[in-house]
Formats: structure tokens, C-alpha cells, sequence
């Protein structure tokens, strides 16, 4: 019987596990922390009861994702929950650029610039299911839908200041620059337009809704998933020696698995891979904030995802800044508040608020007041409000998780080379170069989220080597 070690239990090894036990192959997933899930955790972090998703929160890509929509993991009890309002970005004033599923109420809020919305969006939400298909894997490809590829590829290249150029209003070019910094990358620079237009067209298709009972939920499904179909998953077991098996498949970073499978990966893949540089950082705060946080505008406080930085501008210069080595005294800050679709996670009034700033590689400050203040800038009363919170600054975040390497949680920047061609120029990114080796983590195609994308494409490519 064909056997098969996966490194790392994030969404992507999970996924390569799954779709390896499915196949037959006897699989063992080898996790060095005491929990599965990797950016998919959920704990008590403040207060007993609230419950704060440990790194990933919102899931556009996760609902949007061809695997796990193919695996059916409402059987094992994973389950979408959308909030009324998929994200806000807040301007001053109480004014905010405001993104529904709904596409038409979306125009209807942006008024002036509500019809060039339309008219990008529009398109791109009708045609999302083809779209994903050839965008969620491998750049290099034989598409099956060449001209809507090319269509949206020669936009995507673009950096989001050339696409924000389309509309006029604050609200619109705000809330296309709160989508574009996902790429945590300057938005004057190529690709960075493509994260908008992603981000864009998963919320018309799909929304962005959260997983009911903490992101965790996700891990747990494809665990279960795993283990019906014979797989094994050993915790606490951190690999630095090769396992011995047919198919070894690493959810890890590029150097991690270098380190691990060492001459066995030949110089013309070693060479690139030791080139693979990390991004920015991002701070986390978790907040338990009594009542929720009072934005200025009614939609903010609907909003499942809340984008702060102020105006298009106001974004990219504190991009700029982090990409210069500086932390802004305005960051970009991602706020969440998965409770509004899922109250379970609350307790009582007290509610679990989710944030996050972007930061330089390796920060070692602090960046909880500024988080604080430009939260406040757009709710204010909202620091009178926090009951407990937590702090994990980039160190705190690679020590819960290798990965997150200096606190990048994308797995490697996202400047236009590595966003193409991750983490080598290849027709098959995934292999190592060697028989039955494999790379699957956010460092492969189609990068970071939570869609188990990178594992389903190296176990795929595992069983057709076979």
C-alpha cells in the first residue's frame, strides 16, 4: 500500500491528506503544535466564554473554494454564516464604502460611482465559479475558459491605483483599497489591483461569511473527513527529520522543507526556493468589547469585516510606510466581528472583536494604541469599551505557528514575482524535484487564504506521478 506523511495540519495539509486517504494512500498528518489547524484555531483568548478565532476569521475564499465545495463538509459539521453586511470602510465624517453580496444594493450605496462599480463587478460575479477554477491553481496552465482568464489576468496585473482611477467618490475608492491591501504590499505596485478584483468578486458570488463555532470548525471538518477514510493525525510531533514514505507532502515553508529534505531536493529547485523572501507583519488584537464597537456608520456596525485606514490615499501611504521599514502612526487595521453572524461566540453583551495591523517584517513594538486609536478615529467610546484583550505581535505569532515567519501570515511577500510565479517558475510548482516530494502551503499557488487549494493541487500532482 502506497504510504504518505503530511507536515502540517493547516487547511492546505489537511486537504492534501484528504484528497491522498480518498485516493487510497495511507496518510499520516504530523502537526508539531498540541492543536490541528494551523491559521484555522479558535481558543478563549480574554474573557471565559468569548470565543476569538486565532488567525483567519472572515472565509470569501473559503466558501468559494472548488475542493471544499466538492467534499461536502456540512456532513461533519461545518457550516457558513453570512453577516448582513459582508464589509465596510469606514472615512470620516460617519461616511463608509459599503460591500453586500448584493450587488445591486452595493451600487445603490456607492450612488455616482455605483454604476463603473457595476460594470467591473458585474461581469466578474456572473462568471465567478469559471474564474475561481482557473485563478485558485497554477499561473502557468492550459485554461479552459481562455478569454474570461485573459480578461480578468490583464486587469489583475495592474496596480490598485490605476483600477481605482474608475471611480470618483471617496466611499468606492476607499472600499476597492480596503480589498487591495489584503496583498499587504504598496498599491501603486503591479498585481496589487488583482487582490481587489478578487476580493470583489467572491463577495458579489459568495459573500464573506465566517465558519459557525470559530474558524476551527474548518480544521475539524477536514480532520473528520481524514479519519473516515483512514487517515491518522499525530499532534506534537515537529518533523526535522525526513519521514520515511512513499509521498511526503510539506504544509511549511519553502526553508522548513529544505531544512527537513535537505540534498534530497535538487540544486535547480533549492536555488529558488532559497530565494523565497517573506513579507510584512501583521499585530494582532483581540478585543472583548462591551456592546460592540460603536461606529459612526449604521453599515459598520452590520459589517462582518471592517476595513480601517480612511481614504484610497490615506491606505497606501501606511502601506508605504510599513514597505519602507516604518510603522505608520496610521496603520491599515482589519477589523472582524464574526459575532454579528454567529452570537454564539459571545458572552452575554461582551462580544469578541478580531483586529489586526499591518506592520514591518520582524516588528518587535507595539502597535496596540495605534490599532486602538484608528478604531477609536472611526468609533469613538470604542476604547472605553474593551473589557480584556490580548496582545500577539509577529514573535508571538511565529512561536504559535513556524510559518508565520517575522509575523507574515501570506507565506511570502506578495510583490508582483513571487505573487505570479510562487514559489518557482514551473508548469508544477507543488513537486520538489525529487520522487514523492512536495511543497502545499500558502508558498504554493493560488497563496494565502483558507481554500485548501495548494494541498489539492501537490496531492493531486502526488497521485498522477504514481
Amino acid at each position: 500500500m502506497t504510504s504518505a506523511v503530511v507536515v502540517g495540519s493547516g487547511p492546505n495539509g489537511l486537504s492534501a491528506a484528504v484528497v491522498l486517504a480518498r485516493a487510497g494512500v495511507d496518510v499520516t498528518v504530523l502537526e508539531a503544535e498540541d492543536e490541528i489547524g494551523g491559521g484555522t484555531r479558535s481558543a478563549e483568548l480574554t474573557v471565559p466564554g468569548v470565543l476569538h478565532d486565532i488567525c483567519s476569521a472572515a472565509h470569501p475564499t473559503g466558501v468559494a473554494s472548488p475542493f471544499f465545495r466538492s467534499l461536502g463538509l456540512e456532513r461533519h459539521g461545518l457550516e457558513w454564516l453570512w453577516p448582513e453586511v459582508d464589509a465596510a470602510h469606514p472615512l470620516d465624517g460617519g461616511r463608509a464604502g459599503v460591500l453586500f453580496r448584493d450587488l445591486d444594493r452595493t451600487v445603490e450605496a456607492l450612488g455616482d460611482d455605483g454604476p463603473a462599480w457595476r460594470r467591473l463587478f458585474g461581469p466578474l460575479a456572473r462568471h465567478a465559479d469559471e474564474l475561481i477554477g482557473e485563478i485558485f491553481g497554477p499561473i502557468i496552465h492550459v485554461p479552459r475558459h481562455p478569454l474570461l482568464l485573459a480578461g480578468f489576468g490583464l486587469r489583475a496585473l495592474l496596480p490598485a491605483s490605476v483600477i481605482a482611477r474608475r471611480w470618483t467618490t471617496d466611499e468606492a475608492r476607499a472600499l476597492f483599497a480596503g480589498m487591495a491591501a489584503h496583498a499587504i504590499q504598496p498599491l501603486q505596485r503591479p498585481t496589487t489591483g488583482g487582490l481587489g478584483l478578487m476580493f470583489g468578486m467572491t463577495g458579489h458570488a459568495y459573500g464573506w461569511p465566517v465558519a459557525k463555532g470559530g474558524s476551527q470548525a474548518i480544521a475539524a471538518a477536514l480532520a473528520a473527513d481524514l479519519v473516515e477514510h483512514g487517515g491518522r493525525i499525530e499532534t506534537g510531533h515537529r518533523v526535522t527529520e525526513m519521514p520515511q514514505a512513499d509521498i511526503v507532502v510539506f504544509d511549511t515553508t519553502p526553508a522548513t522543507a529544505l531544512e527537513v529534505a535537505g540534498d534530497r531536493i535538487p540544486a535547480r529547485v533549492r536555488r529558488p526556493l532559497s530565494r523565497w523572501r517573506t513579507g510584512p507583519a501583521i499585530f494582532k488584537v483581540d478585543f472583548a468589547v462591551e456592546g460592540g464597537v460603536p461606529w459612526q456608520n449604521e453599515w459598520a456596525r452590520k459589517a462582518g469585516t471592517v476595513h480601517v485606514g480612511g481614504t484610497f490615499e490615506q491606505v497606501n501611504a501606511a502601506e508605504n510606510e510599513v514597505h519602507a521599514g516604518r510603522m505608520p502612526t496610521r496603520p491599515f487595521v482589519l477589523v472582524c466581528q464574526q459575532y454579528l453572524a454567529d452570537p454564539q461566540r459571545s458572552a452575554g453583551d461582551v462580544h469578541p472583536v478580531w483586529s489586526y495591523a499591518h506592520v514591518p517584517t520582524g516588528f518587535g513594538g507595539d502597535a496596540t494604541e495605534a490599532i486602538i486609536a484608528q478604531i477609536e478615529r472611526f468609533a469613538p467610546g470604542f476604547r472605553d469599551r474593551i473589557v480584556a484583550r490580548t496582545v500577539s505581535g509577529p514573535a508571538q505569532l511565529e512561536a504559535h505557528n513556524a510559518n508565520y515567519v517575522g509575523g507574515d501570515i501570506a507565506g511570502g511577500s506578495n510583490d508582483p514575482w513571487q505573487l505570479v510565479m510562487r514559489p518557482r517558475m514551473s508548469p508544477n510548482p507543488y513537486s520538489l524535484g525529487a520522487k514523492g516530494l512536495y511543497l502545499c502551503s500558502a508558498s504554493t499557488p493560488p497563496g494565502g487564504g483558507v481554500h485548501g487549494m495548494g494541498g489539492f493541487h501537490a496531492a493531486t500532482r502526488a497521485l498522477a506521478d504514481l
